[in-house]
């Protein structure tokens, strides 16, 4: 993975200087203290912040697809070790659509806990002249996640990072290899879609990256990327549906770009339905995404339950899956219980996807193994758009989409 000390994540330190602090967050059954929490230590430990966790009983979290990176074994081992019961608004919406529910709605008890957002909504959840939307907290692991991807006081931390992948249902004519081909050729005749709308969805800007890069482009030029999908859609190979899952259970598209971590959930979703979805890693470009980004809600309803999540995700133990806790381990303390657990940086290994922690995983030898079958093509390209390029692209595809 590039890593780089870009202008976006410096963007936390200038806002910190500038005064500003994190908004108090209204206590359900955690106590006042667990809601200011900056650690597991100041949480009272681990034993104590599970059972104020328990105590509450939910967690919100929001636009977290179950088949993305695993993350419903994870939803599975949470609920079921610690009986939480985890609400999810809107699986398929965009990193946006998290900062928007924030700032907008109103009943405090439908706010998101936590949110895992793409690096590129971050300035507006951390704007200069008004208060951070998250307030800080500093995970046990906290010392291997790499300093670029973690702002300094703990308000935001990266979590697990992709490479885009070619997922198209085997129904097609012709197996896809590269990205180039889906703008010209005909066998992707009203097949192809993007996977959200670019200026608001991460992995949807991304695409257009990759597209750019496979057309001529570069991290720093996506203008061939919008003008490839202007062809694509002039050769009547580009629809104008978003790529998600209930759009490919309609049929109303067949290819597009996702990331590698979806694909062993994706695959055994699309079977439950009767579809033969596959995923290729496209031997052309591989577009390298900059991680995903965990905060915990200034506004978060249940304080102690947004902490033991964050805790969990970050966990990196090799140790039981949801179907393999028993009743005799929920009997044990919180912190036993917990270290039973398979962590969630490894949760995440098991759906394809890198997790922040990876280096210092290897060393301690705790990291699992990958899924097989998502290996780069020695002939692809690496491209990796730092997140100051992604800010700047950005802006010219804010302008340039709705001419699509």
């Amino acid at each position: 993975m590039r890593v780089t000390r870009p202008g976006i994540v410096a963007t936390a330190a200038a806002i910190l200087a500038s005064g500003l602090v994190a908004i108090s967050s209204p206590a359900h059954a955690a106590s006042n203290k667990i809601c200011s929490a900056t650690d597991l230590k100041s949480a009272g430990g681990m034993d104590a912040l599970v059972k104020a966790a328990k105590a509450e009983g939910e967690l919100n979290i929001i636009t977290v697809p179950r088949d993305w990176a695993n993350y419903g074994e994870a939803i599975d081992i949470f609920t079921k070790a610690f009986d939480i019961k985890i609400n999810d608004d809107n699986p398929e919406g965009s990193s946006a659509y998290e900062i928007q529910t924030i700032k907008t709605v109103k009943d405090p008890a439908k706010q998101p806990d936590a949110v895992d957002i793409g690096i590129s909504v971050l300035p507006d959840a951390l704007g200069i002249g008004r208060k951070s939307l998250f307030t800080p907290y500093k995970v046990a692991t906290w010392n291997d996640i790499p300093s670029v991807w973690k702002d300094s006081t703990g308000l935001w931390y990266g979590d697990y990072y992709g490479v885009l992948a070619i997922a198209y249902d085997a129904s097609l004519t012709k197996a896809p290899k590269s990205i180039k081909e889906l703008i010209t050729d005909p066998a992707y005749k009203g097949a192809l879609a993007l996977s959200g709308d670019p200026t608001a969805s991460q992995q949807a800007l991304m695409s257009l990256f990759a597209f750019a890069a496979a057309n001529g482009g570069s991290v720093d030029n996506i203008m061939p990327g919008i003008d490839a999908i202007k062809s694509a859609k002039a050769n009547g190979n580009f629809v104008s549906v978003i790529g998600n899952s209930a759009n490919y259970a309609a049929g109303a598209y067949k290819v597009s770009l996702n990331w590698d971590f979806n694909g062993p959930g994706g695959i055994a979703s699309a079977k439950t339905i009767g579809k033969n979805l596959r995923f290729v890693m496209p031997n052309d470009v591989a577009l390298q995404g900059t991680p995903y980004l965990q905060a915990i809600n200034a506004k978060a309803p249940h304080c102690a339950a947004a902490r033991l999540w964050e805790e969990y995700l970050y966990s990196q133990k090799i140790g039981k899956l949801s179907t393999e806790i028993t009743a005799a381990d929920k009997k044990l303390s919180g912190s036993k219980l917990f270290n039973l657990l398979m962590g969630g940086q490894n949760i995440w290994r098991s759906g394809a996807a890198h997790p922040i922690t990876e280096a210092a995983m290897v060393k301690k030898k705790t990291l699992i193994a990958a899924p097989e079958g998502f290996d780069i093509p020695k002939t692809a390209k690496i491209v990796a758009p730092d997140p100051d390029q992604q800010s700047t692209q950005k802006a010219i595809v804010i302008t340039e989409w709705p001419k699509i």
